[in-house]
């Protein structure tokens, strides 16, 4: 959770104004030319007075301020006394961000100043004015050096906080929401009738009514979600701070409810139901959305991915896809999940559940001996899977041979074997042409009963999940190709090539570490060539992460560039539409070319592009989301380890201190300078290391140590660690 300031005995109390400060001559000029700028037309003297929140009294004082800024120029006089903004140069509309510690950076609305280098512009402390995280502002550029401009906000354009998620302190009259993301440095008095019974130490949802410049806005309870320490109650306050919609209207459960759940046979669908489909998955899998089959096709492969048809239920413009498309992905939680998709639909009638007719959009690639894709054609199809296998025992009856398992799925487990000979060679040429073999590690919080977490591990990734990755990249490369190469209006999931002065920091850091790194930096086969050379030894961790840390996110866009991770000229998302709203797009595309449209986007009404850029940035809410609910739920399990040691590697260096990602529990935290003892560290952050002044003791990025939990703050969501140990053999 955020930070929760202590509330004195006197913050329950009615918000008093504090008194007004006399503006400085530059802050003065600033709010005028602020109040200006934001007005569509021109303002009289009186409105300008009100405007700023001057005294009547005080209009002789601005009057001279006016005229000087006409005369610069910067302010129009018109007659009649009306003002209006003249030429102010280095003025932009922004969107801020606020950090805790009271500085910000406001990302430009449209094209960005070439004065900030193609950076947001770091707004100091004392500049923000009254603006919020989250709102749209007017900033003025001060300063433009080397790194990034400075600026200072002129005004508060639109508020983007309406609603926010806190702790509720009662009172004798009402009470106060302290707000959980500590970025919001204020409380909202609710009077007495505003409640909704809440009690103290409860977390609610709080609505804004009234803001208070310089003081405590005004508010009321409009939701009571329960007691912190509850896990699910965690889960909820992440739904709500990231404004994830999770409630269906009546009109999408009105259209869901209507679907006819019979499965037919058309002249548009072809009959695959005696192909020996599959699906593989893990033992919690919430949905089944994609379903895989392999023949012998004389020496070669024929490889059938069948991926549940959403769109055939989902039409353009209808309540359920508006409404999908607004989520623009599910949301994946320990406790809970929240779907694009109506449970209906999701775990019902697009879930391939075995011995069940089910619609289906189905690629069907052939492949030689050597794994080589030769031919790929695509139809809206009906399959019946056979069995809802797992990973788990995928890979005991192909690799344990586990007999007891080989008997019970005797009628497939030869089909298994075929699939394990295609999906290691498709790997074995993916990698030849430099796609990058990056292993990241994740974390599996494994809830247990009570509403409890039991434990966090790594999760385990083995050949039956590369069997089906293997498999999903190549159906997604081959739509991709046929999107590009028929010229249709379609959507692509592209990785841009990585920052060149990245690559460039890394080689130098790298080379500092004493690898010899192969020449042509910065190509995918380079990557992987890297990484071969740390693979199996203590730097393969600092050096994958780095080099992560080098590339771009991926994204969806109208314009192919390929992929560079994977090393693809062509790559999209067709396979998961149950939980991905851009691969019901590609299938729409898709189905319209197999009956002759060729410019048909995935969305009606929405250019491409657009909704490319719209659903890369939900995709990106979802990732923070869910990597929120581990962090909180990682605190919640650590708190009771207060004390205890672990092993760890050290995973950053900063101003801060250290960064450590324990061994043996899937979690991390941190060691600040003040827990490092007075040996005076100084920070090189370019060398991701410290370095003891009066020890010579060196700490880099990538050693093993050992650390003792200090405290865990469940409020701000940190593991603060000691440092017990180093072993400096880790870099050997």
């Amino acid at each position: 959770m955020g930070s929760r300031r202590r509330p004195s005995h006197k913050a329950a109390q009615a918000f008093r104004p504090e008194p007004r400060r006399r503006r400085s001559p530059g802050l003065a000029e600033d709010a005028v030319l602020g109040l200006l700028l934001a007005s569509p037309q021109p303002l009289p003297l009186e409105a300008v007075v009100e405007g700023l929140g001057l005294a009547s009294s005080q209009r002789k004082i601005l009057r001279p301020l006016l005229d000087s800024l006409c005369r610069q120029g910067r302010v129009v006089c018109q007659p009649g006394n009306l003002y209006a903004a003249g030429t102010i140069p280095d003025v932009f509309e922004a969107t801020l961000a606020v950090h805790p510690r009271g500085f910000g950076f406001a990302a430009v609305i449209g094209t960005p100043p070439k004065e900030a280098g193609g950076k947001d512009i770091f707004i100091p402390p004392g500049s923000l004015g009254h603006a919020l995280h989250g709102d749209r502002v007017l900033v003025r550029m001060t300063a433009h050096g080397r790194d990034r401009a400075e600026g200072i906000v002129l005004r508060v354009l639109a508020r983007k906080l309406s609603r926010l998620v806190g702790l509720f302190v009662a009172a004798k009259r009402g009470g106060m929401v302290v707000p959980e993301d500590e970025r919001y440095p204020f409380h909202v008095v609710v009077p007495p009738a505003e409640t909704q019974g809440a009690a103290g130490g409860q977390v609610v949802v709080a609505e804004i009514v009234t803001f208070v410049e310089g003081g405590n806005p005004e508010g009321r309870v409009v939701e009571v979600l329960g007691d912190p320490n509850d896990l699910k109650v965690q889960t909820e306050i992440v739904i709500r701070k990231f404004e994830l919609p999770h409630l269906f209207d009546e009109a999408v459960a009105a259209q869901v409810a209507a679907f006819d759940s019979a499965v037919a046979i058309g002249s548009d669908r072809l009959d695959l139901r005696d192909i020996p489909h599959v699906t593989i998955d893990g033992e919690d899998a919430r949905d089944f959305d994609d379903a895989v089959a392999v023949v012998r096709n004389g020496s070669g492969y024929r490889l059938y991915v069948s991926i549940a048809d959403v769109s055939h239920y989902v039409t353009p413009g209808s309540p359920v896809d508006e409404e999908a498309y607004r989520r623009g992905t599910s949301v994946y939680f320990p406790t809970m999940v929240v779907p694009m998709l109506p449970e209906r639909l999701s775990n019902d009638l697009c879930s391939l559940v075995p011995h069940q007719d089910r619609y289906t959009f189905s690629a069907i690639l052939e492949f030689d001996a050597d794994g080589r894709r030769t031919g790929a054609s695509f139809a809206r199809s009906i399959i019946q899977s056979r069995h809802r296998l797992t990973y788990t025992k995928v890979k005991a009856m192909l690799v344990d041979q586990d007999q007891a398992l080989r008997q019970e799925y005797q009628d497939v487990v030869e089909d298994l074997a075929v699939m394990g000979e295609l999906a290691a060679r498709l790997e074995q040429r993916r990698m030849a042409r430099g796609s990058i073999g990056f292993e990241i590690p994740e974390a599996k919080i494994i809830v247990g009963e009570n509403n409890t977490v039991r434990g966090i591990v790594r999760l385990e990734r083995n050949m039956a999940h590369k069997l089906i990755e293997e498999f999903m990249l190549a159906a997604n490369e081959a739509v991709a190709e046929t999107i590009a190469t028929k010229q249709l209006d379609g959507l692509y999931r592209i990785h841009e090539e990585p920052d060149p002065l990245k690559v460039a920091e890394f080689s130098e850091f790298a080379l500092s570490m004493g690898l010899m790194l192969p020449p042509n930096g910065g190509a995918p086969q380079w990557f992987g060539q890297v990484l071969a050379l740390v693979a199996g030894t203590p730097k393969e961790y600092i050096v994958s992460n780095l080099l992560l840390r080098a590339m771009k996110q991926a994204r969806y866009s109208a314009k192919n560039v390929g992929h560079f991770g994977l090393a693809a000229r062509f790559y999209t998302h067709f396979t998961s539409p149950i939980r991905r709203y851009p691969d019901l797009m590609v299938h729409r595309t898709l189905a319209a070319f197999l009956t002759g449209k060729k410019n048909v986007g995935g969305r009606p009404g929405t250019a491409t592009e657009v909704a490319g850029d719209f659903l890369s940035q939900r995709e990106r809410v979802s990732v923070d989301a869910e990597r929120e609910v581990v962090e909180r739920l990682s605190v919640h399990y650590m708190a009771d380890k207060v004390g205890e040691e672990f092993e760890a590697v050290v995973s950053g260096v900063s101003s801060y201190g250290l960064y450590v990602d324990l061994l043996t529990v899937f979690v991390s935290g941190a060691v600040s300078l003040a827990d490092l003892g007075s040996d005076g560290y100084e920070v090189d952050e370019k060398q991701h290391r410290l370095f003891g002044q009066y020890s010579g003791l060196a700490i880099q990025m990538g050693d093993l140590v050992r650390v003792k939990l200090l405290a865990a703050d469940r409020q701000r969501r940190r593991l603060n660690f000691g440092l017990v140990a180093l072993h400096p053999e880790s870099r050997q």
